[in-house]
């Protein structure tokens, strides 16, 4: 017995190409994380948080998730690991006591200034190699993608890590 044909694809595979391209890009990052005992999706708050720095009201816990892209299970063990930490400061909305607002401390905050240096120079680095006009290609590709299809409404699921 024959096995059945199997179908050929025509293109590559997309999904799979953006998670290795993901993954190569982090392989540059993730040692400064674990040296200053963050995870990835420790880092991915703390930049979130950071890019909200400015904001005194904090930032409510499902806008961290849709930013950071984490689900909101993973978002509470890894806001209560940082609150021990003392990387975050998490308090209940003045507006609405059903919502919990977040803050980077000032520690959360001066790592945010650090490994944000490490961070900058490895764009710098991809920059170079590139050019400043095929990365900023690249990202304007990547905003189209998303833009096509339909944005992103959930973030990424736990083995998509």
């Amino acid at each position: 017995m024959s096995a059945p044909p199997t179908h050929a694809f025509t293109h590559r595979n997309l999904p799979r190409l953006l998670l290795q391209a993901r993954e190569a890009v982090m392989q540059h990052t993730r040692p400064s994380l674990r040296e200053h005992g963050l995870s990835d999706q420790q880092w991915r708050v703390l930049r979130v948080l950071g890019e909200h720095a400015r904001d005194p009201a904090g930032i409510e816990t499902g806008r961290i998730a849709r930013e950071a892209f984490l689900l909101g299970p993973s978002l509470t063990g890894v806001l209560a690991r940082m609150e021990r930490d003392g990387l975050i400061a998490r308090e209940r909305c003045s507006q609405d006591a059903r919502r919990t607002v977040v803050r980077a401390t000032p520690a959360g905050l001066k790592l945010v200034r650090k490994l944000s240096a490490t961070i900058e120079a490895h764009y710098q680095w991809l920059e170079q190699r590139l050019t400043k006009a095929r990365l900023a290609e690249l990202y304007d590709l990547l905003d189209e993608v998303i833009a096509l299809e339909g944005g992103v409404d959930e973030p990424l699921n736990e083995e998509n890590e």
